[in-house]
């Protein structure tokens, strides 16, 4: 499927740029034409955030909460669909008491927390106990495959993540965890998410599909964009397909990345990473009433 590349060399005056399929042309007019009935979700880390190596630094784009503040308050709601906890991302996101930001949301650990804007609050059910499980293996597991080195365990709280970016062979040390890794996930329940340069072991069930169509049919949006720049993101590319298929309109943007063929090649739109995306939302905010 081709895309257009939105450049980020675009004046801002320009007309939105023209999605390169007819389902992601439906998609925009639908959002145009009925704003309030609007969903705009995004992936987090990569999409609003750039990647950086540790992800405890990961911040926003800084034009980000401006961009959605001005966004926000013309569409039904904005998603932050993330598998960090939500706690999280909304401190990296700088979202909490921003003016136009009411109609915000963070969906967490893949919607299994969710953090409303308006209240501030996070609500979430009890974690999986594989979970406790696992963060007890998890260090023996990489001492005996001789992985520790450059590696790192990012605590998530109901899921956890194995970093190899930092290591001397990303793709190597990537690699070669994979299956030591699954097997400890799948002694525990849990399953094991690939991402770039990145290993999940979480919870089954728990997805960015998943929880951006619970979240849409909650809404009764009748249109929804959703934007990210990972392999995680693919079950919401076909949740999107999914909500097309039942006539809800959608149009799938990627954070464009020559590392995650997968999703570009699945986007309706392309745009030069994290402050790609911001040009898009701000451009989109700018067309609405």
């Amino acid at each position: 499927m081709g895309s257009h590349h939105l450049d980020s060399t675009d004046h801002p005056d320009a007309p939105l740029p023209v999605p390169a399929t007819q389902a992601g042309r439906d998609g925009l007019a639908a959002i145009l034409a009925r704003p309030e009935r609007a969903v705009i979700a995004l992936d987090f880390d990569g999409t609003l955030a750039p990647i950086v190596p540790d992800p405890d630094q990961a911040r926003a784009h800084p034009d980000a909460v401006p961009a959605l503040a001005a966004l926000a308050p013309k569409v039904a709601s904005v998603a932050v669909v993330t598998g960090r906890p939500a706690g999280v991302a909304v401190r990296n996101g700088g979202f909490a008491g921003v003016p136009g930001l009411e109609h915000l949301v963070v969906l967490g650990h893949y919607g299994a927390e969710r953090w409303d804007a308006a209240t501030g609050t996070v609500t979430a059910p009890a974690p999986h106990p594989g979970v406790a499980a696992v963060r007890a293996e998890l260090p023996g597991v990489l001492d005996r495959v001789g992985a520790w080195q450059g590696t790192w365990i990012e605590e998530k709280g109901r899921s956890l993540a194995v970093h190899t970016r930092r290591a001397e062979d990303p793709q190597a040390a990537f690699d070669l965890l994979r299956e030591p890794l699954a097997d400890l996930a799948g002694r525990h329940g849990l399953i094991v998410e690939p991402g770039r340069m990145v290993l999940e072991l979480r919870p089954p069930g728990m997805d960015k599909g998943v929880a951006l169509t619970d979240y849409v049919r909650d809404r009764g949006a009748t249109s929804v964009l959703y934007a990210g720049d990972d392999l995680g993101d693919l079950p919401a590319f076909t949740a999107v397909d999914k909500l097309r298929s039942d006539g809800v309109p959608g149009v799938l943007v990627c954070s464009g990345s020559t590392e995650v063929t997968e999703l570009s090649e699945r986007a309706d739109l392309v745009v030069p990473g994290p402050a790609g995306v911001v040009h898009l939302l701000s451009d989109l905010a700018g067309r609405l009433p």
